[in-house]
C-alpha cells in the first residue's frame, strides 16, 4: 500500500511539473498558411476558366440517313454551351443544317436528342433543345463584349476533331471583323478575332474570359490554303448576338 502510494504521489508531481502546452498564436497561423502557398501550386487562370464553363459544354453531332434509309451517317461533330437550364443549347447553324438527328452529350455524359427551335443565318447560330437534361445541369453565364479590348486573354473550349473537350487558351486578337467562307456561302460580319487555337469541331463552343464568363460562340477559322485547319486566326460571334437568337434581352 506505501509503494502504490509513493507511485500515485510520484506521478502527481510530475503530471504538475510537465510544462502546459503552448497557445496557438496568429503568427503560428500566418505561418502555416505561408507554407502551404510555398508548397502547392494553384491551378491557373486558364484552369479555373474552363472549370468554370465545363459543365456548360456539350458535345454536338450530326447525322443523316445513308442512300438506302438503312444507317446513320455522322455528318460531323461540334460544340454547344448551355445558356439556359432546361437545356436551351446554343451552336452554329452550320454544325446541324440539314442532319436528320441531332444527338447531344452532356458534361456528366447522359446522351440525349436535341431539336431545333431557332435559326439566325446571317450569324450562324441554332438555338437547340434538349430532349432530356441533366438534373444538375448548370447554365453558362454571358458577360457583354462591350468593355472587351484586343490583348484580352480568352478561352475556348470545344470538340476538335470531336476530340474534347479540349481547351486552348490565346488573346482577343481584333473586334468588329469580317469573314467570308472559302466557298463564299457564308458572310458574317461584327466578329471576335482572337488566336487560341481552334479547329473543325469547336464550331459551336463557348469563347469565355479568365472568369469563366461567355463572351462569344466559335464560328470560323480563317485558312487560305485547302487544310482547314488552325493558322492563328478564330473568329467568334459576339455573345449579344447570340443571346439575340432565343430572345434572350440585351446585356
Amino acid at each position: 500500500m506505501i509503494m502504490l502510494l509513493s507511485a500515485l504521489l510520484v506521478a502527481s508531481l510530475w503530471l504538475h511539473q510537465r510544462p502546459a502546452p503552448r497557445k496557438v498564436t496568429q503568427e503560428d497561423i500566418d505561418a502555416a498558411v505561408l507554407r502551404t502557398l510555398e508548397t502547392t501550386t494553384p491551378p491557373s487562370a486558364d484552369a479555373r476558366a474552363v472549370e468554370a464553363i465545363a459543365p456548360s459544354v456539350v458535345r454536338v453531332a450530326g447525322y443523316s440517313r445513308s442512300k438506302n434509309g438503312k444507317e446513320e451517317i455522322e455528318r460531323g461533330v461540334g460544340t454547344g454551351v448551355v445558356i439556359v437550364d432546361k437545356g436551351v443549347i446554343l451552336t452554329n447553324l452550320h454544325v446541324v443544317a440539314g442532319a436528320d438527328r441531332i444527338a447531344i452529350t452532356f458534361h456528366d455524359g447522359l446522351e440525349t436528342t436535341a431539336s431545333i427551335t431557332g435559326t439566325q443565318p446571317e450569324n450562324d447560330l441554332a438555338v437547340l433543345q434538349a430532349h432530356k437534361v441533366p438534373d444538375d445541369l448548370e447554365a453558362a453565364p454571358l458577360r457583354s463584349t462591350q468593355d472587351l479590348r484586343p490583348g484580352d486573354h480568352v478561352v475556348a473550349v470545344g470538340f476538335p476533331f470531336g476530340i474534347g473537350p479540349s481547351a486552348s487558351a490565346g488573346v482577343v486578337s481584333g473586334l468588329r471583323r469580317e469573314f467570308t467562307s472559302p466557298e463564299g456561302k457564308r458572310q458574317l460580319s461584327n466578329l471576335i478575332q482572337f488566336d487560341a487555337a481552334a479547329n473543325p469541331g469547336n464550331s459551336g463552343g463557348p469563347l469565355v474570359t479568365l472568369d469563366g464568363e461567355v463572351v462569344g460562340i466559335v464560328t470560323a477559322i480563317l485558312n487560305p490554303t485547302s487544310a482547314r485547319t488552325f493558322i492563328g486566326i478564330g473568329f467568334a460571334v459576339p455573345i449579344e448576338n447570340a443571346a439575340a437568337a432565343v430572345g434572350m434581352p440585351p446585356f
